[in-house]
């Protein structure tokens, strides 16, 4: 059997160590440098990086005898930039966010609906004092991108008695949407929805996909989450939406610049919710199961899980 080298390029390399040398994984030597010397002694002779993917992007052109890279994120655009290296097979980790990503939305969004920071101002002031709410049954949801999240949000929604609508580059059915359209379809989609969410990735077609034309489609009052990519989203457009009360309610996952700058007028608004791109957490030990299983297809020459088109971007 060949041998294999991993070279770990991760913010967790000693939590990664350790259970990589808990997993079956016949053939393979880990290393995990200490700086950038033992990096690029380490980049001589790994055929495999596995990390985030911007900590791995400023190494790529050393790594001469590269096969694999295993991102330990399901957003991978870093590395798909014109002029990147493309000669090797990239894996993502998508298909573990959905539970995660679905009760992120549903957790803020029960929240809005059920009035529960005003509830807790109220109760500091011991002021009894019921506000009117809408069940979310009945109501429409629409989830722009139909993979593994926008499933997993999909199937909660159902749960709670929702009509959900997707959007996805193919228009294809998929599970726990009602009906699914195509891009072109989404200004007459956009009006019937009371909940909009955006899990899609960074695209040339998807990017500022939400400006101010397409803002001006949805439905007045509606809640809008971004928990994809924040380059969806024209910023300017969207707090001028937020400043009429067009939208009610936006719940931010993710921005153009992260972190965040602290002179963003978002921060400052009282129907947003600001987040620091964490609603879907990248738990090592569900993706070392991911690169294990993933090791094992490699070494027999299987396709694994998670392979990135270079083309598409996903």
């Amino acid at each position: 059997m060949a041998n294999h080298t991993l070279l770990l390029l991760s913010q967790d390399n000693h939590h990664y160590r350790d259970l990589l040398s808990k997993a079956y994984l016949p053939g393979l030597t880990v290393l995990m440098p200490g700086n950038d010397n033992e990096i690029r002694a380490g980049l001589e002779r790994a055929d495999i990086l596995l990390g985030e993917p911007a900590r791995i992007r400023p190494w790529l052109k050393q790594a001469r005898e590269l096969k694999w890279v295993q991102s330990t994120y399901a957003g991978v655009d870093v590395l798909l930039s014109p002029g990147t290296r493309q000669d090797y097979q990239l894996t993502n980790v998508r298909g573990i966010f959905g539970p995660l990503v679905s009760e992120y939305v549903f957790a803020h969004l029960l929240s809005i609906n059920r009035h529960l920071r005003h509830y807790r101002e109220q109760q500091r002031h011991h002021n009894w004092q019921p506000i009117p709410y809408q069940s979310l049954a009945g109501k429409t949801m629409l989830i722009l991108g139909t993979g593994s999240i926008g499933q997993h949000v999909a199937g909660t929604a159902r749960h709670f008695g929702m009509q959900v609508l997707g959007m996805s580059r193919t228009g294809r059915e998929a599970p726990n949407f009602d009906r699914t359209f195509q891009p072109p379809a989404l200004n007459k989609v956009l009006p019937q929805a009371d909940v909009v969410v955006s899990v899609l990735p960074s695209t040339p077609e998807t990017r500022n996909l939400f400006d101010e034309q397409r803002l001006n489609h949805i439905k007045p009052g509606v809640i809008f989450f971004n928990v994809g990519r924040g380059d969806a989203v024209n910023e300017t457009a969207l707090l001028h939406c937020l400043r009429t009360g067009r939208i009610g309610a936006a719940i931010l996952d993710v921005f153009a610049t992260e972190p965040l700058p602290e002179s963003s007028p978002l921060w400052d608004m009282p129907n947003v919710v600001i987040t620091p791109h964490n609603s879907g957490y990248s738990f090592p030990d569900q993706i070392v199961t991911r690169f294990s299983r993933n090791y094992l297809k490699f070494i027999e020459g299987k396709t694994m899980e998670g392979v990135v088109n270079f083309d598409l971007g996903y």
